[in-house]
């Protein structure tokens, strides 16, 4: 089993993303020894976002383009061929102003191909990447799961959204959420978290 763990919590210490993710991937390790984890950390190596110069330069001649595109496509082949060998993703996710940080949805921008994770037919668009498993490390400082905030959340659903879309109809939540409202609701947050990664299967 291949595991590409993706992080996007912008605090390499006390962020409950990158824990959920660090712990989800350990309890993988645990139930599946021989497998590997390949890191992909979008705060210590963030990618550019997607511009102009960045999404015309793919398909054209490689003698047309400037060095900048040749090094950006390469980028996306990188991001592309990690996601490729992985059975799993785990995708740490902090909610930010009711969605994905924006180094998240810069990742997902370059995974999002055309001919590559997804095509367009006939009868509509069909995800390409075929039998893999993605788990969402989400983390909130509210309560978005039920309620009137419920409207405003557009983190897990977008990527439960985007996932489907290129193929991935395999999602588990593992979330943690009430995070900023006072040290109870805090530590059951995240023993309920806890629990709901000991709980995974194989």
């Amino acid at each position: 089993m291949n595991i590409l763990q993706v992080d996007s919590g912008l605090f390499a210490q006390g962020s409950v993303s990158r824990e959920l993710t660090q712990k989800v991937s350990q309890q993988l390790l645990q139930l599946n020894p021989e497998a590997s984890v390949r890191h992909r950390d979008l705060i210590a190596d963030p990618i550019n976002h997607l511009d102009a110069e960045i999404l015309m330069a793919g398909g054209q001649d490689d003698q047309k383009l400037s060095q900048r595109q040749k090094d950006e496509l390469a980028i996306s082949e990188q991001l592309l061929e990690e996601v490729f060998a992985a059975d799993v993703l785990v995708i740490g996710a902090p909610l930010y102003n009711f969605s994905i940080p924006t180094q998240l949805k810069a990742w997902v921008d370059r995974i999002a191909q055309v001919g590559r994770t997804f095509r367009y037919t006939e009868k509509g668009p069909e995800g390409l990447l075929k039998n893999k498993r993605a788990i969402i490390a989400s983390a909130r400082g509210g309560v978005y799961s039920q309620g009137e905030m419920a409207a405003m959340e557009h983190q897990e659903s977008y990527l439960k959204t985007l996932l489907g879309f290129i193929g991935i109809t395999d999602v588990q939540v593992v979330r943690a959420e009430g995070l900023n409202m006072g040290d109870e609701i805090r530590g059951q947050a995240l023993d309920a978290a806890h629990e709901d990664i000991l709980s995974l299967a194989s």
